[in-house]
């Protein structure tokens, strides 16, 4: 019997669940509709609102250079991921892909991170776009007060009908973010085109604003961990504020991992995967750099900081530094992508959330009756209950910082990803792969360098708190995970109808495929 924290799924076993009839997913996806979720997810939050903030309040004109020190990271643990996903096509992402390489309990500490990750970052955006809709419909905006409290009825609405969406199925979701997807763009290039006509180049000097001296709320567990480590004052401005910015827009590059949960839905995984995550990155990274070196140029980045109205907190947009140069029409046609952009990020982090969780139930870590299919080929009932809480999340609570919590857990899946390619290669060398990450281990452990770089520009405080969702993760594993996990009810033999094997076709198991690698060490 092995050690219940350290069994390993083997990455047979893992495709061979896949056929099961009851939690079986349709297969409707091919790279285009991968690229397009990638672009889909990805620019949103990023272009319309936190290029604006993060150039104000922490890094002036280097807020283009930060969205290239994220991308670099990014792009380095997208090729990890694009190598993973198309050598175990299942669902559930980093989830399953550590369940193959690290073993149960790792495997359960990282999907219990990827639910922090997907469901925050689809109620955050959500309210993002609930914003935005204010501003178009203007009025009493999109949020009711009851008893002294804001509630957001406008995110919670969204949510709602994105739940509906997916549960219909997979390939209806991808027609529609094609289409909303094409809108957002085209405004973003739009934005771009027109920018390029109010550049002053007085506006990047300095690219680098000098270090602003911090205020109370400023320092001690506000200031990022790096900037704490090394004396720094504070994180706005100078150098501490340009990194702590690569790692608040690192926020903006989310969701390009959302394809991988997506595996065991596409048609041709192993050539599919690795163009849907690469291609889509590769889009979205020169649209950022784009938009931030045009708002940039268009007015002084001291104007886009924070600024107090009638008592209120007023944060700036990408439509401000139209505003301030009289373009007032350009703040529609933002508004109008600002909406489209955000409906299909809320879209698709549902997505991934779902499918996370789904792969989390079919293993028995997440109780397992919340796997099945419906006869469209798609987990209702997970999803359901994943975009109930989305909008629970949306609808009662003010989102604020939690914005770096998606950012801390995303960073340390990519970690865990990384880690895993090079230890798969020297367990399992044997195994297809359709993309070969090259230089290996050299590329990892740059990737995973790359990452905790910007996990340690994260504050003190959101450490905190991801540490402390962590440690629940591990009472509520111990607490039913270890339990009822089909592998160890496998083990055991307390499991009817589901002995351990690899396909109901050759019950022979496969090389490699004996007792070492299903974790009994």
């Amino acid at each position: 019997m092995s050690n219940p924290l350290f069994r390993v799924k083997s990455v047979e076993q893992s495709m061979a669940d896949t056929d099961e009839p009851d939690t079986k997913l349709r297969k409707d996806l091919t790279a285009w509709d991968l690229t397009v979720f990638g672009v889909a997810v990805v620019v949103g939050a990023g272009i319309f609102t936190l290029t604006a903030t993060t150039a104000g309040n922490v890094a002036g004109p280097s807020v283009s250079l930060a969205f290239v020190l994220a991308a670099v990271a990014c792009g380095l643990a997208a090729l990890c991921y694009a190598e993973f996903a198309s050598t175990v096509p299942v669902a559930g992402s980093a989830y399953t892909f550590s369940y193959a390489t690290f073993g149960e309990f790792i495997a359960w500490i990282i999907g219990w991170d990827l639910i922090l990750e997907f469901a925050l970052a689809a109620s955050v955006v959500a309210k993002s776009w609930s914003s935005y809709l204010a501003d178009v419909i203007g009025g009493g905006g999109t949020t009711v007060i009851l008893g002294g409290h804001e509630y957001d009825w406008g995110a919670a609405a969204l949510i709602g009908v994105l739940t509906t969406l997916l549960v219909l199925g997979t390939k209806l979701s991808s027609r529609v973010s094609i289409v909303i997807t094409a809108v957002k763009v085209g405004v973003v290039l739009l934005v771009i085109v027109v920018g390029l006509f109010y550049i002053k180049k007085d506006n990047y000097t300095p690219y680098v604003p000098e270090a602003k001296t911090p205020s109370g709320d400023d320092s001690g567990i506000r200031q990022t961990l790096f900037s704490w480590m090394t004396g720094g004052a504070g994180s706005d401005y100078g150098w501490y504020g340009l990194l702590a910015a690569a790692s608040l827009v690192f926020f903006a590059f989310i969701g390009f991992d959302v394809v991988a949960t997506t595996a065991e839905e596409t048609r041709d995984p192993q050539r599919s995967l690795p163009r849907g995550i690469l291609g889509s990155l590769g889009i979205v990274t020169v649209l950022y750099v784009g938009v931030a070196l045009v708002l940039t140029g268009m007015v002084k980045y001291t104007d886009l900081a924070d600024r107090t109205e009638n008592g209120k907190v007023v944060t700036s947009t990408l439509a401000t530094a139209f505003e301030i140069n009289g373009v007032t029409w350009a703040q529609w046609a933002i508004n109008i992508g600002a909406l489209a952009g955000l409906t299909t990020v809320v879209m698709v982090m549902l997505l991934g959330q779902t499918r996370v969780a789904f792969a989390m139930s079919r293993d028995g870590l997440l109780p397992r009756g919340l796997a099945r299919t419906g006869r469209r080929g798609t987990p209702a009932r997970i999803t359901l209950i994943v975009g109930t809480v989305s909008a629970a999340l949306a609808f009662f609570f003010p989102m604020g910082t939690l914005g770096e919590m998606v950012n801390i857990g995303t960073l340390f899946a990519f970690v865990l990803v990384c880690v895993g390619v090079v230890v798969l290669r020297r367990t399992r060398p044997d195994l297809t792969r359709g993309f070969r990450v090259p230089l290996v281990p050299f590329v990892p452990i740059l990737a995973v360098l790359a990452c905790f770089w910007l996990m340690i520009n994260l504050s003190i405080e959101t450490w905190i708190r991801f540490l402390v969702w962590m440690m629940i993760g591990v009472v509520v594993y111990l607490g039913y995970g270890v339990k009822h996990s089909v592998l160890g009810m496998r083990e055991r033999k307390e499991l009817p109808g589901y002995p351990p094997r690899v396909s109901d076709a050759d019950p022979t198991p496969a090389a490699g495929d004996g007792p070492e690698a299903t974790g009994s060490r």
